[in-house]
């Protein structure tokens, strides 16, 4: 088995759970429905401790301490997609990001319940459960806003189509691309990619939003190699700010 293949997926995916976790919880208070406050922070609880478990693997392998691992890095460290540390805007956004990125991640975890990686495998099976409600989610208030008013369904077209491209850039092939599928640790993100389209497909024909031509998109690749934009920088000096007051404190 490749481990350095395996590392750099377990860090990319590891990382996205951390930063759109810190992302949600963004929305403590501040929802547009108490329900919906409440579920963007259990959500952002349930990201961050997936993350927390991702990090443990990694340190299993010779890695870090996940704190250590989490709150010491600068942002050109980090392998997250850029999606996840676009800034909340307005709720129309989130819950467009929610949909797209959670609908990646619940086949993606999917995927590896079949993993030849076992510790891996185990943890896709653990937490299916979570990222089930996560999309459920998505998907109610996808398709309930997506055909409710003009004012809304002009809204989430419009987040839709700004947050493609960023949502594309999930799928950013990995250099270990060949070697994590000849090892079967992962099917590899094309095979992600297909099933993402047809399920996001199949829930936006519910609505009145219109998938554009994923083929007339460029995608927004560089996280997975550290590059950012100029978003995630602060969003990691906040978040690592009682860590570095307090190395010792656990979360």
């Amino acid at each position: 088995m490749n481990e350095t293949a395996l590392k750099e997926l377990l860090y990319k995916m590891a990382d996205d759970q951390l930063i759109i976790g810190h992302r949600n919880s963004e929305w403590t208070g501040m929802g547009p429905l108490l329900e919906e406050d409440i579920a963007f922070s259990s959500m952002a609880q349930d990201k961050v401790g997936q993350s927390h478990a991702l990090y443990q693997i990694l340190h299993s392998l010779g890695e870090s301490e996940p704190d250590t691992i989490a709150f010491t890095r600068n942002a050109e460290q980090f392998h997250n997609c850029t999606l996840t540390e676009l800034p909340n805007g307005e709720y129309d956004f989130s819950l467009i990001r929610h949909f797209l990125f959670d609908t990646a991640e619940a086949i993606r975890f999917e995927l590896l319940t079949e993993s030849s990686y076992t510790p891996l495998a185990q943890l896709a099976k653990k937490i299916q459960g979570e990222i089930r409600y996560h999309t459920m989610h998505a998907n109610t208030w996808i398709k309930q806003l997506g055909t409710a008013t003009e004012e809304s369904i002009s809204r989430l077209q419009s987040s839709l189509d700004k947050a493609l491209p960023y949502a594309l850039g999930i799928f950013e092939p990995s250099p270990y691309e060949q070697e994590l599928i000849a090892d079967g640790i992962f099917p590899g993100e094309e095979v992600l990619k297909e099933k993402w389209t047809s399920r996001i497909t199949e829930i936006l024909s519910q609505t009145s939003l219109q998938l554009p031509d994923l083929n007339s998109i460029e995608p927004e690749f560089g996280g997975r190699t550290g590059k950012h934009t100029e978003h995630l920088q602060p969003l990691v000096e906040e978040m690592s700010e009682v860590f570095r007051i307090d190395p010792g404190a656990e979360w």
